[in-house]
């Protein structure tokens, strides 16, 4: 069973969504005070986090920042409308989706599955069905464990950093821009917010780059956006 994380503080939405994610079949947890929701998240393994941003005793960017920092686990974003920068400031530094209050019920479940169906091989372009394995210089992709390792070392990734990764090197020597990575990754919803693309590429290389200032794997095109090195394959 899929576990799920309520962490929000208005009580009549953490019931109305329990009851919603308890007929879909998953397991919820629930806590309104944002520093026991992430001591939870950090106690516990989850398959998604629903994360209000206004919170008592800590809010939700500084607990989305906290778990980026250790744990990947997908988190959708509960704001209000006049959240705006919080919200942008949220997917900058890993949030996987948003959705903004007041919403409709049935609006959210959809969310709630998209997020935990989806999977890399709907976004990458012409993968074979047969190619679960991407091996570039000492980096390997498994695709199907969600795993990268690196001279024998794992790599661990957020969803969203995977699935770019995947993407460009399924693909490698293909530009992208940011535009185009924003709506494959993240999709049409998001228009607007193509620098959130460059807050998980530099992330991303933080991974897996030995130097920074001379990218092995994902390589800048000047003026257009970002690629795989198909010269390492």
């Amino acid at each position: 069973m899929k576990k799920i994380l309520l962490i929000e503080d208005d009580l009549e939405i953490v019931k109305l969504l329990e009851i919603h994610l308890t007929d879909l079949i998953y397991e919820t947890s629930k806590a309104t005070d944002g520093a026991v929701g992430l001591q939870m998240a950090l106690e516990n393994d989850y398959d998604l986090i629903l994360l209000d941003l206004t919170l008592p005793s800590m809010d939700g960017i500084e607990i989305c920042k906290k778990l980026r920092s250790v744990k990947n686990t997908p988190v959708i974003m509960l704001t209000a409308k006049s959240e705006e920068i919080d919200r942008v400031l949220g997917l900058e530094i890993g949030a996987d989706d948003y959705i903004t209050k007041p919403f409709s019920i049935r609006e959210l479940l959809a969310r709630v599955k998209a997020v935990m169906r989806r999977t890399v091989i709907s976004t990458a372009e012409n993968l074979n069905d047969d190619s679960s394995l991407i091996t570039a210089d000492t980096m390997q992709i498994d695709i199907d464990k969600r795993k990268v390792v690196i001279e024998d070392k794992k790599i661990e990734l957020s969803p969203k950093e995977f699935e770019l990764l995947v993407l460009m090197a399924s693909n490698p020597g293909r530009n992208y821009s940011r535009t185009e990575l924003l709506n494959l990754i993240w999709g049409y919803n998001f228009e607007g917010y193509e620098h959130t693309v460059n807050s998980h590429i530099n992330r991303l290389r933080a991974k897996i780059e030995s130097d920074m200032t001379n990218p092995t794997y994902i390589l800048t095109t000047w003026g257009v956006g970002y690629k795989f090195n198909e010269e390492i394959l």
